[in-house]
């Protein structure tokens, strides 16, 4: 698995711990707040607050809370967020992408800056990474839950552009136009899968073992972890048993 799907593989591991699970709500909230400000409150005619939605249901967040977060969009209080991204690299030349909704980007910037170069990475130009990515559906199942060839068979039905056979997991790739017809079409088919998002998916991806593997590793984890930064993409390639001690 490249770095997006890796990556995400560690966070739904984390989310599993209260602690890290507040974090993630808090994450989730921003997005909604922000997607229904700029979308408009109805998930039906807003694309991106119903991938919100989709995203905090499954990360068991209350309904409750969800429609607090769209109503708080309307509201007087509802704070003025920029989307800001940060590109750069990482440790034996990683690609990183670090998507933020910030209200005061100085304060921002100067926080991921301090990541990256305590991290052994640093910050680059706009642009100067992002050609390595393309926004895309990812769908991921669990390799040992499902019939990998039929899966597959029903995802180019569906529409899928690409289907990966990893170790453990199958992931869908999807155009972003067509993520939620194939995602719904394979659940309809009886396939649940384990993370379903747009994201950021790398063409090509660098493969790292030993020390340069930690430390991207933690690189990234630091980054995941300040309260602006929604996202971070990178283009590792990394074996899972060292994925798997990460996650611990």
């Amino acid at each position: 698995m490249s770095g997006h799907s890796k990556w995400a593989t560690i966070k739904r591991a984390k989310a599993k711990t209260d602690a890290a699970r507040g974090k993630v709500f808090t994450k989730i909230i921003r997005e909604l707040t922000s997607a229904a400000k700029i979308g408009g409150p109805d998930p039906n005619g807003n694309p991106r607050l119903r991938l919100a939605v989709d995203k905090a249901k499954a990360a068991n967040m209350p309904n409750e809370n969800i429609k607090r977060a769209i109503d708080r969009a309307a509201g007087p209080d509802a704070a003025a967020l920029e989307e800001v991204t940060y590109e750069g690299y990482g440790p034996a030349g990683v690609a990183i992408m670090v998507e933020a909704l910030t209200d005061n980007k100085n304060r921002t910037t100067g926080e991921v800056r301090n990541v990256f170069t305590k991290g052994g990475g640093n910050i680059g130009s706009t642009g100067c990474v992002s050609y390595l990515f393309h926004r895309m559906g990812s769908i991921s199942f669990d390799k040992s839950k499902i019939d990998a060839d039929a899966l597959s068979m029903e995802a180019i039905d569906a529409g899928a552009e690409d289907i990966k056979l990893e170790e453990r997991e199958v992931e869908i790739v999807t155009s972003p136009e067509n993520f939620e017809k194939v995602r719904d079409a394979l659940k309809s088919k009886g396939h649940e899968p384990v993370a379903a998002e747009v994201t950021m998916v790398p063409g090509t991806t660098i493969a790292l073992t030993g020390e340069d593997a930690h430390k991207v590793l933690k690189l990234v984890a630091n980054l995941e972890e300040l309260d602006d930064v929604q996202e971070v993409h990178s283009n590792f390639d990394i074996p899972d048993d060292i994925i798997e001690q990460e996650s611990k």
